[in-house]
């Protein structure tokens, strides 16, 4: 029994080991991802958001309206899963200067709809994590202040869906010994 537990111990051992090795590893890292997000955010600083863009103007058409700012490097208008353009895109110049210049063609038009351009904001990673959206706490009736509340509650108060995504919260469908 002594073998066989000092054989597991050293076991353990070698895997904890391993382990750290592997995590230093990946700490170190060659810098690759902070010169990416440096290239990113420099590329940002020279781009533009587009809104209010018309769902059959095309990446030329654009490149073209922005041209008089400064020269344009790319065109990208999102689209959704089924490839149908979701009404806004981004402007990249080649120039930092060119920003200021494409933002007062806010309130122009293409294709009859006006346009509303600003500066293209740096996604700071993370952010959605404790901010708006779905999922958190509680689901539809959350509300920050009551944090104090929360070791009073039991679980049995929240709905039968619980505290994850989806319509969780108090009230409505799905509460316990609800009959439907």
């Amino acid at each position: 029994m002594k073998k066989r537990l000092a054989a597991m111990e050293e076991e353990a051992q070698k895997l904890k080991d391993e382990a750290n090795a592997i995590g230093d590893d990946v700490n170190t890292g060659d810098g690759a991802s902070g010169a990416a997000d440096a290239d990113r955010a420099e590329a940002d600083s020279r781009s533009v958001h587009v809104g209010g863009v018309d769902y059959a103007a095309t990446p030329e058409e654009l490149a073209k309206h922005f041209e008089a700012c400064g020269t344009v490097n790319r065109v990208t208008i999102l689209t959704d899963k089924y490839d149908n353009p979701k009404g806004f895109a981004y402007v990249e110049f080649l120039e930092a200067d060119a920003v200021q210049n494409a933002i007062k063609l806010t309130d122009t038009e293409i294709h009859g709809r006006k346009l509303r351009v600003s500066a293209k904001r740096t996604n700071v990673p993370g952010m959605k994590q404790g901010g708006r959206g779905r999922g958190g706490r509680g689901g539809r009736g959350f509300n920050p202040y009551n944090m104090m509340m929360m070791p009073m509650m039991m679980p049995h108060m929240f709905g039968g869906r619980g505290r994850g995504r989806g319509r969780g919260g108090r009230g409505g469908r799905g509460g316990r010994g609800a009959p439907y």
